[in-house]
């Protein structure tokens, strides 16, 4: 079956998480494994989970691997069940979506959240453009963070490739 959509999903949850880890692991895991199962559009590529104190996007090594997996062409949908598993503040948020529209292939966005939902393909009252619009204002007020972040992000991205290749080796 041709899937449309390569779905990473992403969860962020906080360090009081790591004494019971695998169960957080089993039940987000289990989530997304139900949530996609019937969905001929989706594939769920996989699922990532950070439990982490670390706010900053590149200071968590399972969103470092997601992008990564989006940059190479692995995952072209990331979802999550809240807009906060994605970023910890506006500034966080802005730069990711920078990023992810920035790639030269299309990744949507998609979250569960019922206040604040993210929904890039439905696309909803043009949202995904008003949320490229809204990430490049930002960006550009804040260029030099954003290319810091960015740079940041991808020694990270490539730290995690060399971990990786030698692990394989």
């Amino acid at each position: 079956m041709d899937h449309r959509y390569k779905v990473g999903g992403y969860v962020k949850l906080a360090k009081l998480w790591e004494r019971s880890k695998d169960a957080a692991v089993a039940y987000h895991s289990s989530y997304y494994a139900e949530k996609f199962k019937t969905d001929s559009d989706k594939k769920l590529v996989g699922v990532y989970i950070d439990i982490t104190g670390n706010k900053e996007i590149y200071k968590r090594p399972e969103m470092v691997h997601l992008l990564k997996d989006c940059k190479n062409g692995s995952i072209n949908l990331i979802f999550s069940q809240t807009r906060a598993y994605l970023a910890a503040n506006t500034c966080d948020f802005c730069f990711l979506l920078k990023y992810l529209f920035d790639l030269p292939m299309r990744v949507d966005i998609v979250t569960d959240d019922d206040d604040q939902r993210i929904d890039t393909i439905l696309d909803v009252d043009n949202q995904r453009q008003s949320l490229k619009d809204l990430a490049e204002k930002y960006t550009s007020i804040r260029r030099k963070d954003y290319l810091e972040w960015r740079i940041r992000l991808e020694h990270e991205m490539t730290k995690a490739e060399k971990n990786e290749r030698g692990r394989t080796v």
